[in-house]
């Protein structure tokens, strides 16, 4: 198969499972925010931001490690990911004892001494889902992709069933049914723990599914093997720590930056928690290629027309990633409706965020100069330049601009980003990127937004508006990029 397509394939597969099953989970933020209080989803927005530096340190990197050192010749696929496998366990048993003996103490920290257990129930999450991921990465680098969405799909069903039974049937059946077996087991106490605790199940049940790959192969810590794949993959933990800077310390820190009392703290980091899931299709997609992409960068390395192949890659991810910006921007209206009303005093960071994003899938694409090259060291070096970046903006807007400087705060990080590492892979790793192009199509999409923002301001009709917009983006991409592309056929 030609490679573009297998990529293509391969991230239409992702996407489904992703986008799919995300934009199932997406279905909840309804529930979420007309059942919760700014303030109650504010609990759910910070601890889902601690998980995610969590989830980047417990799984060590190994991700990549596997990509990179399964293709080595001197070593054996199994054993790569045997070592990797046993290693992950290893940790994350460890950490899910510290977390059970420190819960209260750490539970009293972040001013919730009455729930504990919420502690220890995302510490059994973060250690199932870091435990599962280099199976997941097998099943990718084995290009099993519908087995992978399958499972994802899987877990994202189990949860949304769940929450949709302890957040709604429950409370009904409780007042219409008092003495039955639901009502029996549910108390409205535990409010937004329901969240957590569907989480936690749906994580068991990825777990079992998942159980054919680890009996796969047997368990083993070599150190031959371990030693020059952690060192490989220990740059990527702080890549993706940064990452995670980036990408979630805003909702970490509102809490504490804002300069209102907590409760209106609270409340605000909930706007901007359920404001943020707007920009959920761009952050999808760009997932669905991280997961597609990486495989097939190592993949296809070897190849002649490999560096083609990644420009012409990121082309296509750039047009597809303008049209996802005014698909929501151009229809905001109709996207607004998913959140409760609320929420909606924040939406003015929705196209700040889906820009952000954008740039975060454009520095995806770019990161192929460090991890071909075996400088994972110096591309840690630009994310860990791109979490200071982000660390010193949000202290200085939030106080300022509340969280609308955290939002133009991750915007200027992630083009940071993308400056710097486009300028190092000149060096290490030149790839001539069609620069003019990419950046032609996001001033169209900029320049589209703006002209239908005036239209509506001239009384037309809001949906007329977005359609002609997304029409006229479309006809260029077909008439610039599509027509030729046929014509050479």
């Amino acid at each position: 198969m030609n490679p573009l397509r297998q990529l293509i394939s391969q991230t239409a597969i992702y996407g489904l499972s992703s986008i799919l099953g995300r934009f199932l989970n997406y279905l909840l933020v309804p529930l979420y925010t007309y059942t919760f209080s700014a303030g109650e989803y504010g609990v759910v927005s910070e601890f889902y931001a601690y998980a995610g530096f969590f989830a980047v340190v417990l799984v060590f990197g190994l991700e990549t490690g596997f990509f990179r050192f399964r293709q080595k010749p001197e070593f054996a696929g199994d054993e790569v990911y045997s070592n990797g496998l046993s290693f992950l366990l290893l940790i994350n048993l460890l950490f899910v004892g510290v977390i059970s003996y420190w819960q209260q103490p750490l539970a009293d920290a972040l001013h919730y001494p009455n729930h504990p257990e919420y502690l220890l129930w995302f510490a059994c999450i973060l250690a199932l889902d870091a435990v599962t991921a280099l199976p997941f990465a097998r099943l990718r680098a084995e290009n099993r992709a519908w087995r992978f969405a399958g499972i994802r799909l899987t877990e994202i069903l189990i949860t949304i069933g769940l929450n949709l039974f302890f957040l709604w049937l429950c409370p009904k059946l409780s007042v219409a049914w008092p003495d039955s077996p639901t009502a029996i087991i549910y108390s409205q106490d535990m409010g937004v723990g329901y969240i957590f605790l569907s989480n936690l199940i749906a994580s068991i049940c990825k777990l079992l599914l998942l159980l054919p790959e680890f009996r796969a192969v047997p368990l083993q810590l070599n150190p031959n093997i371990l030693g020059p794949m952690t060192r490989y993959s220990l740059p990527m933990v702080v890549i993706g720590f940064a990452g995670m800077v980036n990408e979630m310390l805003d909702r970490a820190i509102l809490k504490l930056m804002l300069p209102y009392d907590l409760t209106t703290n609270l409340k605000m980091l909930g706007i901007y928690g359920a404001c943020y899931k707007l920009s959920i299709l761009m952050s999808l997609f760009v997932q669905a290629f991280r997961y597609a992409g990486e495989p097939f960068f190592f993949a296809h390395a070897g190849r002649a027309d490999a560096k083609r192949a990644y420009a012409l890659v990121m082309q296509y991810f750039v047009i597809a990633g303008v049209f996802i910006f005014l698909l929501v921007m151009l229809f905001i209206d109709f996207f607004k409706y998913f959140i409760g009303t609320e929420f909606r005093a924040g939406l003015d960071v929705v196209p700040i965020l889906l820009l952000a994003n954008l740039c975060l899938g454009i520095y995806v694409n770019l990161s192929v100069w460090y991890k071909l090259s075996d400088r994972t060291g110096l591309g840690a070096w630009v994310s860990l330049a791109g979490a200071c970046l982000t660390v010193v903006l949000n202290i200085l807007w939030i106080p300022r601009w509340g969280y609308l400087g955290s939002a133009w705060a991750t915007l200027a990080c992630y083009f940071f980003m993308v400056c710097l590492s486009w300028l190092l892979g000149r060096r290490y790793y030149p790839v001539t990127y069609p620069i003019g192009k990419i950046g032609a199509y996001i001033a169209l999409g900029l320049a589209l937004y703006w002209a239908h923002n005036v239209l509506i301001t001239q009384q037309w009709n809001i949906w007329l508006s977005g359609t002609l917009g997304l029409m006229f983006y479309l006809c260029a991409v077909c008439w610039f990029d599509i027509r030729p592309l046929l014509n050479r056929h």
